[in-house]
């Protein structure tokens, strides 16, 4: 490639937030580079595990004992890695980071990022989100509202293919949808009983998850979802979004994108005369090639903590601390989602129903707790909410000392009884304490520092999970469900694997880091758009919302260009 080529963009990062960037930039008609700082994945061709059946593996899908040393950190997220997807997750003992305090950092280093296995669960922010921090005083006051987001919301919706239903809730805005996908018959029990024992709101819905489900709709090279349930192991059908199967092609179909993967940017390069970005500092990951590559804008969608170590480390003489970081914000305010802690239970009857396919998404409990006075807790504030699942199937009954002969051959062969179980998934707030720096000593294979976590629970979230593990078990109490189990596993934050914070929006240089349209304060030809931005955290998974504002910013920056601004 030409290092004095000039592009009007640069895109750091190639999964839900850099794809977004990339298709919308290139679909402007900007001439585009896209750096991404793992392998190459192509849709389909490169997903090598995408048909396997389970007793395809040896040790039944898990890794031997040296594999597992490779993926201490990864695998406390306990479903990955496994034979199956450990290629789609990164290897600790390469990219070491540092833990202050635990953090558990799970990423996936190749084009597509880990827009190839996220949940892709898509929910939209209200107002009662963004406006949470200034009535509360806490944090910033973020520099947007709804009506901001809401247009871009719509776009996103119906570009990837969202199912769900709509509800008319306040606090979990409508969307443009698919057809839902369907609650089973013990979930729709639970519905039932949950609207009929509670009066403060709260209630169940299926899943909104980024899965196309309307056979009639049309999106180039994508088919609907088949209910396979093996997502995390890349979609050869499309059926759901990732930037593999979506934007990535849709970038590369305008011609005008240069996608090279392999890159690992480590620094923005500030030009103190233009008070501009000029491009990016990369390092050739299988040649240790140092580049650098000229670009007008740039977009920086790494994942959130690696955008933050990019801009910490792009110091100069104006920015001694990390580019645009005269407020010392830059690195605080890390928010996760409460995870790993919920309820399970045992249901009765049902034995003459079952459910067709392995739907890929479960029920939903939208958040309904301190949004009135009649919902307000007293030793927290925000809220949470909940995703389940009811099933068949009993593991004991395929216990050779339970049955055996002719009856354990029966009873392998019919469905097993019905359980119940849920997640919780509660804001954290952000704590400017909780953040994360370059560690002064520990280098990566490259040279490069690494980040050090040194992020917690506190008080707030502590006794939002007592509550999160209350509430359930009254709802499956209510429901007359047997040997409710109330479950808290000890985790740090990052096991949600949804890391925000860092580099926070808000009105003012003194406070933050970015302004309402995703660019620095003080650089402002210089665009982050992954989590990164968030100033809260609310309590829904945050993917749809990283993808709104992505494209939001893009469109900001094409106009931008287009009068002249960062020329």
């Amino acid at each position: 490639m030409n290092q004095n080529e000039i592009f009007d963009a640069i895109v750091v990062g190639t999964g839900i937030s850099g794809g977004w960037a990339a298709k919308e930039l290139t679909e402007k008609g900007l001439k585009t580079l896209v750096l991404e700082r793992g392998r190459m994945v192509k849709h389909i061709e490169d997903y090598p595990t995408m048909n396997d059946d389970p007793w395809d593996y040896p040790l039944k899908g898990e890794l031997s004992k040296e594999e597992k040393k490779k993926y201490q950190k990864q695998s406390r997220v306990n479903w990955a890695p496994k034979q199956d997807v450990k290629h789609f997750f990164v290897n600790d003992l390469d990219h070491p980071y540092v833990e202050t305090k635990r953090f558990d950092w799970i990423r996936g280093y190749q084009v597509g990022g880990r827009s190839l296995t996220w949940g892709r669960q898509s929910y939209r922010w209200s107002d009662i989100d963004f406006e949470a921090n200034k009535k509360e005083e806490i944090g910033v006051d973020w520099p947007v509202r709804y009506k901001d987001i809401s247009p871009w919301y719509d776009k996103v919706e119906e570009y990837i293919g969202v199912s769900g239903e709509n509800l008319g809730l306040k606090v979990l805005p409508d969307g443009k949808f698919q057809p839902p996908m369907k609650l089973n018959c013990v979930e729709e029990d639970f519905k039932k009983s949950t609207s009929e024992k509670f009066d403060d709101g709260r209630l169940i819905t299926i899943g909104r998850t980024a899965h196309i489900t309307d056979p009639n709709a049309t999106f180039e090279g994508r088919g609907t979802c088949q209910n396979r349930d093996r997502c995390w192991r890349g979609c050869p059908f499309g059926g759901y979004f990732s930037s593999n199967s979506s934007t990535l092609p849709a970038a590369e179909r305008t011609g005008n994108m240069t996608l090279r993967p392999n890159s690992i940017v480590h620094e923005i390069m500030y030009d103190d005369l233009t008070k501009k970005a000029t491009g990016v500092r990369v390092i050739d990951a299988e040649t240790n090639e140092k580049i650098e590559f000229k670009a007008k804008v740039i977009f920086l969608c790494a994942s959130a903590m690696a955008s933050v170590g990019i801009l910490l480390q792009s110091k100069s003489e104006r920015f001694p601390n990390g580019l645009g970081n005269d407020s010392d914000a830059l690195g605080r305010g890390i928010m996760d989602h409460h995870y790993k802690l919920g309820a399970s239970a045992k249901v009765d009857g049902y034995l003459d129903k079952y459910y067709k396919g392995r739907q890929p998404t479960g029920f939903y409990i939208p958040r309904f707790v301190n949004l009135d006075e009649k919902t307000k807790k007293k030793d927290y504030l925000r809220g949470f909410g909940y995703q389940g699942r009811a099933s068949r199937g009993d593991w004991s009954e395929n216990i050779a000392e339970m049955n055996y002969g002719k009856d354990l051959k029966e009873q392998i062969l019919k469905p097993g009884h019905w359980t119940i179980g849920v997640t919780g998934f509660g804001e954290f707030l952000p704590y400017d304490d909780n953040r994360v720096t370059l560690s002064p000593t520990e280098k990566d294979k490259w040279g490069l520092p690494q980040l050090a976590f040194d992020v917690e629970f506190k008080e707030n979230e502590y006794n939002m999970r007592e509550d999160i593990k209350t509430q359930i078990a009254n709802m499956f109490n209510a429901a007359g469900f047997k040997d409710v189990n109330v479950y808290d596993q000890k985790t740090g934050p990052g096991l949600g694997i949804h890391e925000m914070g860092g580099a926070r929006m808000g009105h003012s240089s003194k406070t933050s880091i970015l302004n309402k349209n995703n660019q620095v304060h003080l650089v402002p030809n210089v665009y982050v758009t992954d989590g990164a931005f968030m100033s809260s955290s609310s309590c829904v998974n945050p993917s749809l919302t990283y993808m709104a504002f992505t494209a939001r910013a893009a469109n900001h920056a094409a106009e931008q260009l287009k009068a002249g601004k960062f020329s």
